[in-house]
C-alpha cells in the first residue's frame, strides 16, 4: 500500500506541475491580451486548484504511511538533511504553497476588475509553484 501511494504521489506531481504551469501561462496570455475574465479562465484556474488539493490528500496519506514520514519524527532525524526534508520541510512548504494557490483561486473568483483577477492568479499560483519546486526531493524523484 505504501509503495502504491508513493508512486501515485510521485507521478501525480508531474500532473500537478503541468496543471499549474498551464494555468499560469494561459492566464498570463489572457492578461497580456487584455481579455475579459471569463468562465473558461476560471475553470482553467480550477484545474490547478483541484490538482494541488488532490496531491495534498495523497501526500497526507503517504506522510502517515511512510517510514520516513511521521513515524520517523525525532530530534535525531532532524539533524540529517534528507530526513528533515521528508519529515518537515517538504510537507510544510507544500502546505504553504497549496494555501497560496487556494487563496489565489478564491480571491480571483470574486467579482471585480478583470486585470486584478488575472494578476491574483498569476502571483499566487506563481509563488505556490516556486515554493513547490524548491522543496521537491529531486535526488529521489522519478
Amino acid at each position: 500500500m505504501y509503495t502504491g501511494f508513493k508512486h501515485l504521489h510521485s507521478y501525480l506531481a508531474y500532473v500537478l506541475l503541468a496543471a499549474l504551469v498551464f494555468s499560469i501561462i494561459y492566464v498570463t496570455i489572457q492578461f497580456v491580451g487584455k481579455k475579459s475574465f471569463t468562465e473558461k479562465v476560471r475553470k482553467i484556474a480550477l484545474i490547478g486548484f483541484i490538482a494541488t488539493h488532490l496531491q495534498l490528500l495523497i501526500g497526507l496519506v503517504l506522510y502517515v504511511l511512510s517510514p520516513v514520514g511521521l513515524s520517523n519524527f525525532s530530534g535525531e532525524a532532524m539533524s540529517e538533511s534528507l530526513s528533515r526534508l521528508y519529515i518537515l520541510e517538504h510537507p510544510l512548504t507544500m502546505i504553504i504553497a497549496i494555501v497560496l494557490v487556494s487563496v489565489g483561486y478564491i480571491k480571483a473568483k470574486k467579482p471585480g476588475d478583470d486585470a486584478r483577477r488575472f494578476r491574483t492568479i498569476i502571483i499566487f499560483y506563481g509563488l505556490g509553484l516556486i515554493l513547490m519546486l524548491s522543496r521537491i526531493p529531486w535526488s529521489v524523484w522519478p
